[in-house]
C-alpha cells in the first residue's frame, strides 16, 4: 500500500507540472504570436497612415517611371516598415493584374499567390486583415496615378516569431525537465512524511477490526493530518463507546424479553390452571365457580393490558404513534380525569383536593393522550397510598409553560430507585404492583406522551413520606408540532 501511495503522489505530481509546463507554452507561444501580429499590423497602419508618405506614393505613381520611385519611397520607410530580406519584404504589384513589378525579397521569383488582401487591394481598397494563426502577416495599400495603379505590398513570413517561439519551447523543455526532477524529490519527501502517520493509522485499524479499540495514533501536528489522527482517536472511542452501549442494549433487550415473558406467563399460568380446574371438575359449587371464572376474567384483562401497553410502545418506538395537536382546556382536563378516578380513590378511603390556578390558559396538544398520562400518575398515587391517605392535585404556569402537580402521601420511592421508574417493567415493590394490577409500563408511556409534547416530567419523592409528581407542557406545544 505505502509503495502504491508513494507511486501516486509522484505521479500526480509529474502530471501536475506537465500540466502547468503545457498551460504555460500554450499561453506563451499564443502570446508571442499575438504580440507579433498585433505589432505588425500596427506598425503597418501607423507608417502608410503618415500624410508625406501618402502623398509621395501617390506623385511618383503619375510619373513615367512610376515603379522606380514607387520602390525607392519604399526603400526610403524600410527602416520604418521593418523590412528584412530574410523575414519581411516589400513588393511593388500592378495595380491591375497583380504582377509582381518590384520587390526585395532576394529569392523572389516574381510571382506571388493571390492572397485575400492583394485581391482587396486589386478591387480598390485597402487590405490589411490577418490572423494569428495564419503562416504569414501581409498588407496591400493600392496606390493610383496618372501613369496608372499600383500596390504597395508588405508580406512577413514570421521567420521571426517562429525562431522565438523555438526558443521559448526550447527553454518550457528544459524547465519542464528541471521541473520532474524537482517534483519527483519533494514527492518522495512528501510521501515519507505523509505515510509514517497513515501506517500508523493503518495498524490502529487493523487492531480495531480486531476488537481492540485502545490504540491511538499520537500526531503532534496542526495540518489535516494531525485533524485526521485527532478525529481518528475520536471515532475509536466512539466506536468503544457504542460498542458499550450495544453491549448494554443487548442486556436491556434480553430483561425486556424476559420481563414480557414473565409477565404474560403469570396471567396465562392463572387462566390455563383455573381453565383446567373447571374442565376437570363439573361438581365445583357455583359460588366458587363464579370465583374461578372471574380469576380468568381479570387475568385476560391483565393481559391484554400488557399487549396493548407493548404495542404503543412499539409505535412509539417506531415512530408510527400518531398526536392530535390542538388547543384545548387543561383545566377542564384534569377536572376530568380527577372526576373519572374519584369512585377509585373513594373505595380506598382516599381524599383528592383539587387546587387549580384561576384561568388556567389553554394549551397546544393532543387532549386524550395529557389525559392518559394524568390518568396514569393519579391512578399510581392512589394505588401507592395506603388507603385513607391524601392526594392532592394542582396546577398553574410560569412564562410559556403550565404544569400539573400529583402529591401523594404513600409509601414513596427509594433514592435508588427514583431514576429508574420510567424504566420499562421497573417496579420498586413487585409485589405490591402485580396485585394492583400495574404492567410496569405506565410510566414509560407517560414519558413518551410528554417528550413528545416538548415536555418533561419530575419525581421527587422521600419513602415513607410520598411522591410528588409534575408534568411540565409548553403552552404552544412542540416546536416542531
Amino acid at each position: 500500500m505505502s509503495k502504491s501511495l508513494r507511486l501516486k503522489l509522484i505521479l500526480i505530481m509529474l502530471l501536475l507540472i506537465l500540466l502547468l509546463m503545457s498551460v504555460v507554452g500554450v499561453f506563451l507561444i499564443r502570446g508571442v504570436q499575438n504580440f507579433y501580429t498585433d505589432s505588425f499590423y500596427d506598425q503597418m497602419r501607423t507608417v502608410f497612415s503618415d500624410e508625406n508618405m501618402a502623398s509621395a506614393l501617390r506623385e511618383s505613381a503619375g510619373e513615367p517611371d512610376a515603379v522606380k520611385r514607387l520602390e525607392s519611397i519604399v526603400e526610403a520607410y524600410s527602416g520604418l516598415l521593418g523590412i528584412d530580406a530574410g523575414s519581411r519584404n516589400y513588393y511593388i504589384l500592378d495595380g491591375t493584374t497583380g504582377k509582381c513589378l518590384a520587390t526585395s525579397a532576394l529569392d523572389d521569383s516574381g510571382s506571388l499567390d493571390m492572397t485575400p488582401n492583394i485581391l482587396t487591394a486589386l478591387a480598390g481598397s485597402e487590405g490589411s486583415e490577418g490572423s494569428p494563426n495564419s503562416r504569414y502577416m501581409d498588407v496591400a495599400v493600392p496606390v493610383s496615378g496618372d501613369e496608372g495603379s499600383y500596390i504597395i505590398y508588405i508580406r512577413d513570413n514570421k521567420h521571426t516569431v517562429q525562431t522565438l517561439n523555438s526558443e521559448l519551447l526550447k527553454i518550457i523543455l528544459e524547465a519542464l525537465a528541471i521541473g520532474i526532477v524537482v517534483s519527483a524529490a519533494l514527492s518522495i519527501i512528501l510521501s515519507r512524511t505523509m505515510l509514517q502517520p497513515i501506517r500508523s493509522m493503518t495498524k490502529a485499524a487493523e487492531k480495531m477490526a480486531g476488537g481492540d479499540f485502545s490504540a491511538k495514533i499520537d500526531v503532534q501536528s496542526d495540518d489535516e493530518i494531525g485533524i485526521l489522527s485527532d478525529t481518528f482517536n475520536d471515532m475509536a472511542g466512539r466506536l468503544e463507546q457504542n460498542l458499550e452501549d450495544l453491549r448494554m442494549s443487548e442486556q436491556m433487550r434480553r430483561e425486556f424479553v424476559a420481563n414480557v415473558s414473565h409477565e404474560l406467563r403469570t396471567p396465562i399460568t392463572s387462566i390455563k390452571s383455573y381453565a383446567e380446574t373447571l374442565a376437570e371438575n363439573d361438581d365445583i359449587p357455583p359460588e366458587m365457580r363464579k370465583d374461578f371464572l372471574r380469576v380468568i376474567q381479570n387475568e385476560s384483562t391483565r393481559m391484554t393490558k400488557i399487549v396493548q401497553d407493548l404495542l404503543e410502545l412499539s409505535r412509539f418506538d417506531s415512530g408510527h404513534t400518531k398526536f392530535e395537536f390542538e388547543r384545548f382546556n387543561l383545566e377542564q382536563s384534569v377536572r376530568d380525569v380527577c372526576a373519572a378516578l374519584a369512585p377509585s380513590a373513594k373505595e380506598h378511603g382516599h381524599t383528592i383536593n383539587l387546587e387549580l390556578e384561576w384561568q388556567l390558559p389553554e394549551i397546544i396538544g393532543d387532549s386524550s393522550r395529557i389525559e392518559q398520562v394524568l390518568m396514569n400518575l393519579i391512578s399510581n398515587a392512589i394505588k401507592y397510598t395506603p388507603d385513607g391517605g391524601t392526594i392532592d392535585v394542582s396546577s398553574g404556569h410560569s412564562g410559556d409553560e403550565v404544569w400539573v402537580k400529583v402529591q401523594d402521601s404513600g409509601v414513596g420511592i427509594p433514592k435508588e430507585d427514583l431514576d429508574r421508574v420510567f424504566d420499562r417493567f421497573y417496579r420498586v415493590d413487585k409485589a405490591r404492583s402485580r396485585e394492583s394490577g400495574g404492567t410496569g409500563l405506565g410510566l414509560s408511556i407517560a414519558q413518551e406522551i410528554v417528550s413528545r409534547h416538548g415536555g418533561r416530567i419530575e419525581l421527587e419523592s422521600e419513602p415513607g413520606k410520598g411522591t410528588t409528581a409534575t408534568v411540565i407542557l409548553k403552552i404552544e406545544g412542540p416546536e416542531n408540532g
